[in-house]
């Protein structure tokens, strides 16, 4: 049994497909299904996905990618040209491997092979929306899905009600409850001290790099610090806390381009995550139940990060800081608010955990089961 898993854009895209295939090959097993394979079709993400899809034994075949701007570039025109292309590079793939389903995570890239698996008449074409605004490749594809799914309420307002249903969004099942001490030996974390964790996203945020280590002496002088800057800025961050810092760093802050499999010991050890408010870090955030400042990135397509920190703020589980007022100082006591008063953490993590969704990984891999008609 062969199915494609799609999508591109953003590397919120590689885990909720990665969860979604594991899932599906649990419950295929149960059916006594042990043949199962899963290709990726879609463009190239990048370096850490690569590692990711070849840690999991995923194959992949790429695809032109071909990109829609909401904004007036020469590049729309270059892309526009792709596009036939791009779906022509889709169908010849599906008609070499023929899969029995097809689970598209949106972006960009999903778009052609969902018209593929239209034209080949693949009896489960699943999407699934993260975001709480559809993207245009999502909008695009909904009349070749059989299923949509959501993430947000908002969302599903968006796409034909017979075949849409919230179901959350994806995430891995072992992301939450990794041992303390397991997480704090990786880390080098001696203290009793509550830990701050920060994260760029893949591509990072120069934003937020830049707030923390304005404040970073100040942090560390009362907590752990755990920073995962983003690959890109990984070396112009070091470079800025050895000048700020020097040698008085006292083994409290912890720096990090990217984390894949770590990001688990280090969420298991937060009292506050500081992060962009794509969907994929919302629910995992929410999913451990874990107090969060999001700052919404604003240059986010149809500002779907903002929506989507504001919609999750209304759980009571986060504190949306808009970039525009993000200052060192207001970061500062934003987090002293949050982590030094433990009424204001209970009732942010009790928000949290009630808007996280954590069976959709299972909702969805079954639906694409019975669509398949093997469950």
């Amino acid at each position: 049994m062969l199915i494609i898993l799609t999508g591109g854009g953003s590397g919120g895209h590689i885990f909720p497909l990665i969860s979604v295939a594991k899932k599906i090959t649990t419950l295929a097993k149960e059916w006594g299904i042990e043949d199962i394979r899963f290709l990726y079709v879609g463009p190239r993400f990048g370096d850490i996905s690569e590692e990711v899809f070849q840690r999991e034994g995923i194959a992949r075949a790429y695809i032109l990618s071909s990109k829609w701007r909401r904004y007036m570039s020469s590049l729309n025109i270059l892309d526009l040209i792709k596009l036939p292309f791009a779906i022509a590079q889709a169908i010849w793939i599906l008609f070499w491997h023929m899969p029995d389903a097809v689970f598209s995570k949106g972006g960009y890239g999903s778009f052609p092979v969902m018209v593929a698996s239209w034209i080949f008449f693949i009896p489960a074409r699943v999407i699934h929306e993260s975001d709480s605004v559809p993207g245009m490749a999502n909008r695009m594809a909904a009349p070749f899905a059989k299923r949509i799914g959501t993430a947000f309420e908002s969302a599903a307002l968006k796409f034909p009600v017979k075949k849409t249903a919230v179901v959350g969004l994806p995430i891995r099942d072992d992301l939450c409850g990794q041992d303390p001490k397991k997480a704090r030996i990786f880390f080098d974390i001696v203290s009793t001290r509550k830990v701050v964790l920060v994260i760029g996203g893949s591509q990072g945020s120069k934003k937020i790099n830049d707030a923390i280590t304005q404040i970073l002496l100040k942090l560390i002088s009362k907590y752990e610090v755990i920073h995962i800057c983003g690959p890109q800025q990984y070396e112009d961050v070091k470079s800025e806390v050895t000048v700020i810092a020097g040698a008085n760093l006292g083994g409290y802050y912890h720096l990090y381009s990217f984390l894949t499999e770590e990001i688990k010991l280090a969420l298991t050890l937060a009292d506050v995550v500081i992060s962009r408010a794509g969907a994929s870090s919302i629910f995992e955030i929410a999913a451990c139940g874990k107090p969060s400042i999001l700052i919404p990135l604003p240059t986010a397509a149809q500002d779907h990060q903002r929506k989507n920190a504001y919609e999750y703020a209304k759980s009571g589980g986060t504190i949306v800081i808009e970039e525009d007022n993000l200052t060192p100082n207001l970061l500062y006591s934003t987090i002293t608010s949050v982590v030094d008063d433990q009424a204001a953490t209970a009732k942010m993590s009790s928000g949290a955990a009630a808007f996280a969704m954590k069976d959709a990984s299972e909702t969805i891999a079954k639906e694409i089961l019975q669509l398949r008609g093997v469950i």
